[in-house]
């Protein structure tokens, strides 16, 4: 593996941030600031400590920001589920979010585990 690039993880989470702009725009105008801009963040942060942590010279600093990605993805996770909740998305429209969710959340465990052993 060359770079951060080829990973799987870091290709899945930028689709991921990919689709919150592109649903994000559903959202009210007064979320802009809110809701809305919370989302895109912590959407951008799980392909971007991917990549850090790749780029650092310590396994233990690259599992670090890969539990920080985590951490991130499930702070996500929970901002479009308050999203559904208030109505601002149906269900439908967040499928294939949630379903690439899941993959990069189970893939993120499955490296942090390998990782740390």
């Amino acid at each position: 593996m060359n770079s951060y690039r080829d990973l799987i993880v870091w290709q899945k989470s930028m689709d991921i941030v990919t689709l919150v702009y592109k649903i994000s725009k559903l959202f009210p105008d007064n979320e802009k600031f809110g809701l809305t801009s919370q989302i895109k963040r912590s959407s951008v942060s799980v392909p971007s400590n991917i990549a850090e942590g790749y780029g650092r010279n310590y396994t233990k600093d690259y599992i670090r920001f890969l539990n920080i990605a985590r951490g991130s993805l499930y702070e996500m996770q929970t901002q479009l589920q308050v999203a559904l909740n208030l109505s601002f998305v149906d269900e439908s429209a967040l499928d294939e979010i949630n379903s690439l969710s899941k993959e990069v959340e189970k893939m993120l465990n499955s490296l942090i585990s390998k990782l740390a052993n």
